[in-house]
C-alpha cells in the first residue's frame, strides 16, 4: 500500500479519527494481565511488584445492623508503591469495583493517611509496605440470605522508577451468622492510620496569585514545632513536588503552597489531610487529621492547558471525565465499556473502506449496481452475503487470535503479517487481482468453463467470497484505528470480544450493505459507460503498489534473497496467467513452459521466501538533527535510560504497518520535533514488531495496546504518555513540552 495513497486520505479521516479515539478513550487505561484474557476470581493476586488479597472483617457476623468491612490488602515489594485518592503529580488511585447481592451496598474507601514520595521536582502521594484499603458494607434489614457473595474487580498502578498497571478479580463468601475476624489486626492497623475528622473551627485557606495560604487551628498538641505533610484531597490544585514553606505560630500552623497554573477547579471549601512526616517502607503514613476548611478570597485565573491533543479528541476526553464524575455504580460500567468498544469498532470498520487496498474492491463491487440497478432482490441477497463474509472472517481471525493467546502464544493484532508465508500469499493474491483489474486476463478465460461459470451461477457465493477477500486485505490496516478497542477486546470474555470483532466487520461492510438495500444509494451511482473500464484499469495500480509494499515487508523478514525470489515467482506467475488467455497452440506451449518454470523456481529458490533471515543486532539510525538518532529498543535499554533520568520516546513499529511508515517519514522526521527531542535530551528507541517478538508484545500489553503503531513517552516517576496513532507535529511537540 503506497504511502502517498495513504496521505491522500489522511486529512479526510483526521477529524473522524478524533471522534473514534474519543469513543475508545475510556478503554485505554492499561492493566497488567488485562490482555491475557479474563482471569478467574480468587482471593490473592501475586506479581513481582505487589501481592493483593481480598480481606473481610465481620466479627459479629454479616447480618443487618452489624459492622461489616471488606478491603484490598496490598503488600508492596521493596521500593514499590501504589497511590492515594489524590495521586499527586502522576499515578492513578487504586480503583475498586464491587459486585454484591441485592440488599447489600458498598461504601467509599476509608483511605489511610498517605505518605509523600518525592521524585526529582515531582511528588506523588501513596503507600508502600503493606496497606489495607477498607470499605464498609451496609446490609439492608430485609436481607434474608445465609451468606454474602462478594466480588471485586480491582485495578492499581504500582510504581518504582517504572510503573506497571495491574488488576485482579477477587471473590469471597461471608456467612451472615458466623464470625469473620481472622484479619481483624490488619483492619485495625488501617483504622488507626486513617485521618481523624476534625472540625474546621477558624481554620481557613486563602488563594493568591501562584500560591495557596493555609492556616489550621486545633491540630494535636504533640505536633507543635514539627514539620508536617500537606495532602489536599482534590487533585490538580497544587504543585506537590515544588518547594513550600510552613511555620507554627503558637497553636496555629500555617503553610504557603504553590498553586498549579493549570488547575481545573476553584472550590469554595478545601478538604485536606495533614500528618507528621514518616519514613518510607512502613505502609500508610502516620495518623493524620482531616479538615474541610472554607476558602476565603478569590482564586486567581488558571492558565489554559497546553494543547497536547487535537481539539476534537480533547473535547471527547473532557466529556469522558464528566461522565466518570457522574458515573453510576460499577454494575453498569462493564456495559458502558463494551458499548463504547462496539461503537469504536463500527466506526473503525467504516474508515477501513478508505484504505487504498480496500477501496478498489469495494468501489468495483458497488459500481456493479450501475449495470444491474433494476435487480433489487439479487442486490439485497448479495449485500447480505458480502456482509456475512466480512463479519464471519473478522470473527474467525479474532477467534484464532484469542485461541493462540490462550495457548500461550505472545501475539497481537497483525500477527498474520509476522509470517513470511502469509505475506507471500497476500502478494500473490494482490498480483492476480491487479492483473485482472488491468485487463491482462479474465478468470473465465484461464479457468475451466465449469469453474469459471460458478460466479455467474452463484452470485451470492461470489459476494460472500468477496467479503472474505476484503477482510484479508483490510486486516493489516485496522491497528491505526482500533488500537485501544482491540486491546480491550482481548481482555473481554470470549463472546464479548468476538462481538467487537463482528462490529468491526459490520462497519466495513456497511457501505455495500446500504447500497444493496437502499434504492436511493443505487440511483445516486453514476450511469454505466465506457468510463467504467477506465476506472477498473485505474484501480489496478493501488493493488500493484500494495505488492511492492508486501515485497518490502518480506525483505525485512526473509532478506533480499527472499524478496527477490518472490518477485521472480510473481513475474513467471504473470506470464502463466497471460498465456492461459491465449488461443491455439501458443497457449499450450507458453503456458506449459511457464508452468514448468514456476514449478522449478518454486523448488529451487522458493524456500528463500519463507526462510527467516537470522536477526542481526539493530543499528542506530541517524536523523537530520546532529546528535539525535534512533537506537534499537529492548526492555533493558529502556529501563537503564529511564533510571538515568532521561525521557525515552519509544516508537513501536513494524514494516507491514502503513501508518507506522507514514509517521516515520513525516512527523518523526520533522526538524522541529527532532529539535525539541534534542533540547529535552530525549532518548529515541525503536521497537520493531515486524517479526514475532514476545518482548514487544508484552510492552504493548502493558500500555493497553494490541497492535502498532504505538508511541509512548516514558519518564522517571511519571506514567507513560501514549500518543495517538496518526501523529501530528503539534501533538508530539506538546507532549515533549510537558516533560
Amino acid at each position: 500500500m503506497p504511502l502517498n495513497a495513504f496521505s491522500s486520505v489522511r486529512h479526510a479521516t483526521r477529524h473522524l479519527l478524533g471522534a473514534l479515539l474519543l469513543a475508545l478513550a475510556p478503554l485505554s487505561v492499561p492493566a497488567q494481565g488485562l490482555l491475557s484474557g479474563a482471569a478467574p476470581a480468587q482471593t490473592v493476586v501475586q506479581s513481582d511488584q505487589a501481592r493483593a488479597e481480598l480481606l473481610a472483617h465481620a466479627p459479629e457476623g454479616a447480618g443487618p445492623g452489624q459492622p461489616v468491612w471488606v478491603g484490598l490488602q496490598i503488600t508492596h515489594a521493596p521500593d514499590w508503591h501504589t497511590y492515594w485518592k489524590n495521586s499527586g503529580d502522576s499515578g492513578l488511585p487504586t480503583d475498586l469495583q464491587w459486585t454484591l447481592p441485592p440488599g447489600v451496598t458498598a461504601g467509599a474507601i476509608a483511605w489511610p493517611t498517605p505518605r509523600k514520595f518525592p521524585i526529582g521536582n515531582l511528588a506523588n502521594y501513596g503507600y508502600d509496605g503493606t496497606v489495607v484499603l477498607p470499605v464498609p458494607l451496609t446490609v439492608d434489614p430485609g436481607f434474608t440470605g445465609s451468606h454474602i457473595d462478594v466480588k471485586l474487580q480491582a485495578t492499581w498502578l504500582v510504581c518504582r522508577k517504572e510503573c506497571i498497571p495491574e488488576e485482579g478479580s477477587f471473590a469471597l463468601r461471608l456467612p451472615v451468622r458466623g464470625s469473620t475476624g481472622l484479619h481483624g489486626a490488619a483492619f485495625d492497623a488501617s483504622f488507626q492510620t486513617a485521618p481523624k475528622d476534625q472540625p474546621a473551627q477558624d481554620s481557613r485557606a486563602a488563594p493568591e496569585p501562584g500560591f495557596l495560604n493555609v492556616a489550621l487551628n486545633g491540630l494535636p498538641a504533640a505536633w507543635r514545632g514539627q514539620a508536617l505533610e500537606f495532602f489536599p484531597e482534590a487533585a490538580g490544585l497544587i504543585e506537590p513536588g515544588q518547594p513550600w514553606t510552613q511555620a507554627w505560630d503558637g497553636e496555629r500552623w500555617t503553610a504557603r503552597v504553590p498553586l498549579s497554573p493549570h488547575r481545573s477547579d476553584s472550590p469554595d471549601r478545601l478538604a485536606l489531610v495533614v500528618a507528621q512526616a514518616s519514613p518510607a517502607g512502613q505502609g500508610p503514613g502516620s495518623p493524620g487529621v482531616r479538615l474541610d476548611v472554607p476558602v476565603q478570597g478569590t482564586w486567581p485565573a488558571a492558565a489554559p492547558l497546553p494543547a497536547a491533543v487535537p481539539e476534537a479528541l480533547q473535547a471527547a476526553l473532557d466529556a469522558n471525565a464528566a461522565r466518570a464524575t457522574a458515573a453510576t455504580p460499577a454494575v453498569g460500567a462493564t456495559s458502558l465499556t463494551l458499548g463504547a468498544a462496539l461503537l469504536g469498532a463500527l466506526l473503525g470498520g467504516l474508515i477501513l473502506n478508505l484504505m487504498p487496498c480496500v477501496f478498489p474492491v469495494l468501489a468495483i463491487k458497488v459500481l456493479a449496481f450501475a449495470q444491474h440497478a433494476d435487480n433489487r432482490r439479487a442486490h439485497r441477497a448479495n449485500g447480505i452475503a458480502y456482509t456475512a463474509g466480512v463479519v464471519l472472517s473478522f470473527v474467525a481471525l479474532g477467534a484464532l487470535l484469542l485461541g493462540l493467546r490462550a495457548a500461550g502464544e505472545q501475539l497481537g493484532w497483525g500477527f498474520q503479517l509476522q509470517s513470511p508465508g502469509v505475506v507471500a500469499a497476500l502478494a500473490v493474491l494482490f498480483t492476480l487481482i491487479g492483473l485482472n483489474l488491468a485487463g491482462l486476463f479474465e478468470f473465465g478465460s484461464v479457468l475451466p468453463s465449469r469453474i469459471a461459470s460458478l460466479q455467474a451461477r452463484n452470485p451470492t457465493t461470489d459476494a460472500f467470497l468477496t467479503g472474505v477477500l476484503a477482510t484479508a486485505i483490510a486486516s493489516p490496516c485496522t491497528a491505526p484505528f482500533m488500537g485501544a478497542s482491540l486491546g480491550l477486546a482481548i481482555a473481554l470474555p470470549a463472546a464479548q470480544a468476538l462481538a467487537v470483532f463482528a462490529a468491526l466487520g459490520l462497519g466495513m461492510a456497511l457501505p455495500y450493505l446500504l447500497a444493496s438495500w437502499v434504492p436511493a444509494v443505487a440511483r445516486a451511482l453514476p450511469r454505466p459507460g465506457a468510463w467504467m473500464a477506465t476506472f477498473r484499469h485505474l484501480m489496478a495500480f493501488p493493488m500493484f503498489a500494495t505488492v511492492v509494499w508486501l515485497l518490502w515487508v518480506l525483505g525485512q523478514q526473509s532478506g533480499i534473497d527472499g524478496a527477490a525470489a518472490l518477485l521472480m515467482l510473481l513475474v513467471v506467475l504473470a506470464l502463466l496467467v497471460w498465456a492461459l488467455g491465449l488461443r491455439g497452440r501458443g497457449r499450450t506451449v507458453i503456458a506449459g513452459l511457464s508452468l514448468v518454470g514456476l514449478a522449478w523456481l518454486g523448488w529451487t529458490i522458493g524456500p528463500n521466501v519463507t526462510r527467516l533471515q537470522d536477526p542481526t543486532p539493530g543499528q542506530a539510525v541517524a536523523t537530520a538533527v546532529e546528535g539525535v538518532s534512533w537506537q534499537p529498543w529492548s526492555p533493558q535499554a529502556q529501563a537503564e535510560l529511564v533510571a538515568q533520568g532521561r525521557p525515552v520516546f519509544v516508537d513501536f513499529t513494524a514494516a507491514w504497518c502503513v501508518t507506522c511508515q507514514y509517521n516515520k517519514r513525516t512527523t518523526l522526521a520533522d526538524a522541529s520535533v527532532l529539535g525539541d527531542m534534542a533540547g529535552k535530551n530525549v532518548a529515541l528507541l525503536r521497537a520493531d514488531w515486524t517479526r514475532r517478538d514476545p518482548a514487544v508484545t508484552a510492552a504493548l500489553a502493558s500500555l493497553g495496546r494490541n497492535g502498532v503503531p504505538v508511541y509512548a513517552i516514558y519518564k522517571n516517576g511519571q506514567t507513560p504518555q501514549v500518543l495517538t496513532e496518526v501523529l501530528s507535529v503539534e501533538e508530539v511537540r506538546a507532549a515533549l513540552a510537558r516533560l
